[in-house]
């Protein structure tokens, strides 16, 4: 992979993995809630799961996904469903002894079940799988396979780091969050861009 292709390959996968989504979202929530501890289980799901779903979109299972009208939305409504579900138990805790006894949680296999269930993360794994594992600056790359593993690797990295930023963020809020209201109003307003998402994920 030339200097051009990896210099493009990290502004790329800055852009889409420090952006607002589900994963930094939950991330930010997890340890808001819960703790930075509890969140980071979450924060290592999504680079395993993402990684699994890069390996299958380099397989050719995405192309499945995204060319079969019934199972590409059969994975959009899944995602959508187990998203407005989050959003429900995470609008409905206002305090850390609520989040505590209703268990917000979300376990490493659901994590990394998330990906699979994330039509934008599919877009996004085609993308490098189309611009950087079986093309080289517009040829056919010689080395897909070794491409492929760089991607992974580099994703790896960003999954991992953008995640934790957030689950930093949100376990720093947790003492101020803990007075009042606020960690209900937070938690309710983390819950309203859950269903945004979910909203943009239905028009993709």
């Amino acid at each position: 992979m030339s200097a051009a292709e990896l210099t493009a390959l990290l502004m790329f996968c800055t852009a889409m993995s420090f952006s607002p989504g589900p994963n930094t979202t939950l991330s930010t929530a997890l340890a808001a809630n819960l703790g930075l501890k509890r969140a980071l289980r979450f924060c290592l799901a999504v680079p395993a799961g993402w990684t699994l779903l890069m390996l299958g979109s380099g397989l050719g299972i995405g192309a499945l996904v995204v060319g079969i009208p019934a199972l590409r939305w059969a994975v959009k409504l899944l995602g959508v469903a187990y998203m407005l579900w989050l959003a429900w138990r995470l609008a409905r805790s206002g305090s850390l002894a609520q989040v505590d006894a209703s268990r917000l949680n979300v376990t490493f296999a659901q994590g990394v079940a998330l990906q699979f269930l994330n039509i934008k993360a599919w877009m996004l794994a085609l993308t490098l799988t189309a611009g950087w594992v079986v093309n080289a600056a517009g040829q056919p790359a010689p080395n897909p396979g070794e491409r492929l593993a760089i991607i992974c690797g580099v994703m790896v990295a960003f999954a991992f780091t953008s995640n934790f930023t957030y689950a930093l963020v949100g376990s720093l809020l947790r003492q101020w969050l803990a007075h009042g209201k606020r960690l209900l109003w937070f938690n309710r307003a983390l819950a309203a861009v859950l269903v945004a998402t979910a909203a943009w994920m239905l028009t993709v």
